[in-house]
């Protein structure tokens, strides 16, 4: 039986986890807004969140005995993935699916871009460079004053300004904190959002259809998150992160097979922008935290 290095195993885990990221988002497609948004969240929330809550009591990273600025912090960032539920999922189904995913993978490059903007992080002019190139990607895919850029297309950015918010308050978050418990509030949180916001809204019959359907993604999304806080327990940082970008490849396939949709060449050269800068951003990072951790050794007399 083969054995597997860490990073081997990271990285087969990070792909399982965008793959199944993706099948969500796509199971949530299928429903074709046939079921209000609200609803869909409240279900696919309270299942996902009583599963994190077991995850979390499983591996012991439940934790409510903690600072009031984290606290403070797992609101805002409670908040923050409550908004991007909603432009992002409202974005889903109006949107081609490779064209959303290829969006989201400008978070790399927008989370460099934040902090330096917001917490005065060194940003040296390689990724400065490959966040300007990267955004040039992003126009690509979204093309404002064509035909092509429509209101799904504004959720979408205010989708990934939303999860770079995100980001960004959860390097804040101290180390004391477990991540389970910060993705177990946010998960609650975006539970109790979306059922405030379905209390407007009538709720309509569940069809054996969607019923499945929602099971699906909840299913789906419960192991992306199973996966995703399993990559953290193994392999480098550097060499598992890029995997991440395998979810715009599902996204392709389940688009063209499932959707019948195929992104315009303009569309596919943008996204192959974003990836290449943010897989370059990300590598650079890594380089720099390795430089910052490595000892200077006293110079010879």
């Amino acid at each position: 039986m083969i054995q597997l290095s860490d990073n081997m195993r990271g990285a087969l885990l990070m792909c399982v986890s965008m793959a199944a990221f993706t099948f969500g988002d796509a199971s949530i497609k299928a429903t074709g807004g046939d079921l209000p948004l609200s609803q869909l969240l409240v279900i696919r929330g309270a299942l996902a969140s009583a599963a994190l809550i077991a995850m979390a009591l499983y591996f012991n990273g439940l934790k409510l005995r903690l600072p009031a600025q984290d606290w403070a912090l797992i609101l805002g960032r409670g908040l923050a993935e409550a908004t991007a539920a909603y432009f992002f999922l409202t974005a889903l189904l109006a949107m081609p699916l490779a064209n959303v995913t290829a969006l989201l993978q400008m978070l790399p490059l927008t989370v460099t871009l934040g902090g330096a903007l917001v917490f005065r992080e060194a940003v040296g002019w390689r990724r400065w460079s490959a966040i300007i190139i990267g955004f040039v990607g992003m126009l690509l895919i979204v093309r404002p004053g064509t035909d092509g850029f429509t209101s799904a297309s504004v959720y979408a950015l205010c989708a990934v300004a939303a999860v770079t918010v995100r980001d960004l308050v959860t390097r804040r978050v101290s180390k004391v904190v477990p991540s389970l418990t910060v993705t177990v509030f946010s998960s609650v949180i975006v539970t109790l959002f979306a059922g405030l916001w379905s209390i407007e809204q009538d709720w309509v019959a569940m069809t054996p259809r969607l019923t499945m359907l929602v099971l699906m993604a909840t299913t789906f999304v419960i192991c992306a998150y199973l996966c995703s806080v399993m990559v953290m327990r193994v392999g480098e940082v550097s060499f598992v992160a890029p995997f991440r970008y395998t979810g715009l490849v599902w996204a392709l396939i389940l688009g063209f097979l499932v959707f019948g949709e195929w992104p315009e060449p303009l569309t596919l050269i943008g996204a192959t922008i974003i990836v290449a800068t943010g897989v370059f951003s990300l590598l650079r990072e890594a380089q720099l935290k390795r430089r910052a951790r490595k000892p200077i050794l006293p110079r010879q007399p």
